[in-house]
């Protein structure tokens, strides 16, 4: 048997995946490390990692899977890649990391980006780079040019997370125009990199890599990959992908209309298009997706929803109640829109969707005669769901037009109130995969051969889990987001 391997290496842990070359189906997954990776802020807002620590963790996974599996190095055939998006890694002309890598929750370039928007100007960044450089990987290297002069000086290459990881296998540094993309480093209208923000930032455009397409053979696995990794020598790198682009790809989500969500501690809205618009710019953000190429322009809308998740666990925490299905079905005895009660739930810091106020938890018109835990319950997954129509009502007003929406059987999507809630509310079913990003990276090393309809057919027969279909009767849902709206905007009005 053959087997492709797939790794997601994101900041807590590292994730690794065999799946089944010819059915694509999962072999099995594992975890690395057991606990969360360290990480490192010497100053507040500040977020690095070691990228040798990633490299670590992949290795012993790997050693993992092929002993619980009983998988020799010969029978893996090829490597897909997903990593966390917009991180900056600096290597020398040696190779070796020049400084931990800064990481994408770091937020340290935010004024640097802020003050590139303003003096390039809103129009050139939204029609070149669909997005302002904010505090993306561009941005972040310019903080180490201003504040770190001598390991600038030393700086052969910046790469993204997954870029190190495929030089640490292969000996050989190149990158993808999606992975530019998500760094802010690639001009739309251009087809090319972004000379004018090098030229902005003053970097030397040699510091950029290679650029390899997505799909196929990338790099190959050198002696030196073969003994730290133990993957044999001359297997191919196939595939790489920031995480929220590879989570589409894992739920088959490839063309204009189609939409991958996410509902774990933030939530994550990420729709195709062909479309250049950066009208939204500010709160959306849009990135070459995984199919993208200088002929067809598939792009990612990415909108972020800090407070999904994270809400409802927090009133697992402090509710008197053991479990999330308990918390279900106390909702599920309140009625549609909480007999009132209102709940916004951003409390997980700026809201970018919201122009990055910080509007915090909002419980409102709770009667101490009446309500109960229940209602508060109900009024969560309610507001969670309210947030992410709300987010999408943003795509579509930057032309997103949605046929479909795809998302992994995490938390959130678990609960038929809060997906209920979603599909009625936009008009569309939702379809439940059960899936993950390794697994996802790991059946991406096939699309080198171009089957994109096969692909989707191994999803399909997979992962499939359930689909949930929009109620017919949308006015009560409507009537209670309504009501959650205009609390919403009271409280925008204010902040």
């Amino acid at each position: 048997m053959k087997y492709y391997l797939g790794l997601d290496i994101g900041s807590s842990s590292i994730k690794a995946a065999l799946v089944e070359v010819v059915s694509g189906k999962s072999l099995g997954v594992v975890q690395e490390p057991k606990e969360e990776m360290s990480m490192y802020a010497k100053k507040n807002g500040w977020a690095e990692q070691e990228p040798n620590d990633w490299w670590k963790h992949i290795c012993t996974a790997i050693k993992r899977l092929k002993n619980e599996y009983n998988v020799n190095r010969t029978q893996i055939i090829g490597v897909g890649i997903a990593y966390q998006m917009h991180g900056l890694v600096l290597i020398d002309k040696a190779g070796n990391p020049l400084r931990k890598s800064i990481i994408w929750c770091d937020s340290r370039a935010v004024e640097i980006g802020n003050k590139a928007f303003n003096q390039i100007g809103a129009e050139k960044c939204v029609s070149h780079l669909l997005n302002s450089p904010a505090n993306f990987t561009a941005s972040k290297l310019k903080w180490v040019k201003d504040n770190e002069p001598d390991i600038y000086k030393n700086t052969y290459k910046f790469m993204l997370p997954g870029d190190y990881i495929a030089y640490k296998f292969s000996n050989t540094i190149n990158t993808t125009i999606s992975g530019l993309s998500e760094g802010i480093f690639w001009d739309f209208e251009k087809n090319s990199v972004a000379d004018f923000l090098l030229e902005y930032y003053g970097f030397n455009k040699e510091l950029v890599p290679e650029i390899v397409e997505t799909f196929g053979i990338q790099s190959l696995v050198d002696d030196k990959g073969e003994a730290e990794s133990g993957l044999a020598a001359g297997t191919p790198i196939l595939y790489r992908a920031g995480d929220q682009p590879n989570n589409a790809l894992s739920l088959n989500v490839f063309n204009p209309g189609e939409v991958a969500a996410t509902g774990g501690t933030s939530g994550v809205v990420y729709a195709i298009t062909k479309s250049l618009s950066g009208k939204e710019s500010t709160r959306v953000n849009n990135f070459a997706h995984v199919n993208y190429s200088k002929e067809t322009k598939n792009i990612g809308k990415l909108l972020n929803i800090n407070g999904a998740g994270i809400q409802y666990r927090w009133l697992l925490n402090n509710l008197s109640v053991n479990s999330y299905e308990e918390m279900n079905n106390l909702a599920s005895n309140v009625p549609i829109g909480s007999d009132d009660v209102c709940l916004i739930p951003f409390g997980n810091g700026a809201e970018r969707m919201l122009n990055n106020k910080e509007l915090g938890t909002r419980i409102v018109n709770i009667n101490l005669n009446n309500h109960h835990k229940g209602h508060l319950c109900r009024a969560a997954l309610e507001g969670i769901a309210f947030s992410f129509v709300y987010g999408i009502e943003i795509l579509k007003s930057d032309g997103i037009q949605p046929s479909v929406i795809r998302a992994g059987n995490d938390n959130l999507f678990r609960s038929e109130i809060f997906a209920n809630t979603v599909a009625t509310l936009i008009e569309q079913e939702i379809e439940i995969y059960n899936t993950t990003g390794a697994i996802g990276a790991a059946r991406a090393a096939h699309l080198h051969h171009g089957d994109f309809k096969g692909f989707g057919k191994v999803i399909m027969d997979n992962d499939h889990v359930m689909t949930f279909m929009p109620f017919k009767d949308k006015q009560p849902y409507l009537e209670a987001y309504n009501n959650w709206k205009k609390e919403l905007e009271l409280v925008l009005n204010k902040v």
